[in-house]
């Protein structure tokens, strides 16, 4: 259990400004023991800054701070106790996603026959197959292997925690590499593979995009997955189309159903047309083929 904490959060437009406030909040008195500064993906161009601490926080302070950096006034919220660990294991029920069974080990017990099962902790945070657009590509990747498609070569772009390339390793003998800018999740990556029993299975490369020697040795890929945002898809279609094999499938996400129209058109000027469009809740997960 924790003791009492607070939370204080408000919106501002443009990135600058938002680490600007940021800043200075964090050495106001009494300090936050933790501060985050995000754009809010909805299209509105606003950036919200928030900050926790163990005591109640200068509200003075922070309306004046806010002022006079153009935001909204900070929302002043205390948190309860909570068992964090009992919570998120409330949370984080396993997620079915086509044939895939997305579960933490304390629900190991739940597995059947039936499914492809999927190991990742609750402590991975993004990727855990509880968000609308890994359950998408989960779903988009299952209804390729049902429908006939057999992936000779795959690549996991900005791989997270390597949720999707363990499915396709669970439905093809194929080479397979997991790439992603973030060393934390490559390092995330290399467990998870361990712990389903797929060491060896996949090759696990840190880098920003296809941008890595051992990539572009395995290229050209009739597999492309990738869960990550709206600007950095449409940033890589062009090396999409130079890393994709005739007929190559294509699995995006990480964006808002309002983004996906301009995805598709990025990807329609390389090639790609598009074959299917599911939306679960807010976000869209497209699949998408090379021309032939």
């Amino acid at each position: 259990m924790t003791e009492h904490t607070y939370s204080a959060f408000t919106t501002l437009p443009g990135k600058a400004a938002a680490d600007a406030l940021a800043a200075v909040v964090e050495n106001m008195i009494p300090e936050p023991y933790g501060i985050g500064v995000f754009e809010i993906e909805d299209g509105s161009g606003l950036w919200e800054v928030g900050a926790y601490y163990t005591e109640k926080p200068d509200d003075i302070a922070l309306s004046l701070f806010a002022a006079a950096h153009d935001a909204k006034p900070f929302v002043i919220s205390e948190i309860p106790p909570t068992d964090w660990v009992a919570e998120v294991r409330r949370e984080l029920a396993p997620v079915r996603a086509g044939r895939f069974l997305v579960y933490g080990s304390h629900d190991a017990d739940k597995l059947t026959d039936d499914v492809i099962p999927l190991l990742i902790e609750a402590a991975m945070a993004f990727g855990t197959g509880h968000h609308g657009t890994t359950q998408g590509c989960l779903t988009a990747l299952d209804k390729l292997a049902v429908d006939g498609f057999e992936a000779k070569n795959t690549i996991d772009v900005g791989c997270g925690t390597a949720v999707l390339a363990m499915g396709a390793a669970h439905l093809w003998d194929t080479p397979i590499i997991a790439s992603d800018i973030d060393e934390v999740a490559t390092d995330t990556t290399r467990a998870n593979i361990a712990s389903n029993n797929l060491t060896g299975r996949i090759d696990v490369v840190t880098c920003a995009g296809f941008d890595d020697p051992a990539i572009h040795a395995k290229a050209p890929f009739d597999l492309i997955l990738a869960n990550i945002l709206k600007g950095p898809l449409v940033a890589l279609a062009p090396d999409m189309a130079r890393m994709a094999a005739p007929g190559c499938y294509v699995i995006l996400s990480g964006l808002l159903n309002e983004q996906a129209d301009e995805v598709i058109a990025a990807y329609a000027e390389n090639g790609f047309d598009l074959v299917d469009h599911l939306q679960i809740t807010d976000w869209s997960t497209l699949t998408l083929r090379a021309k032939t």
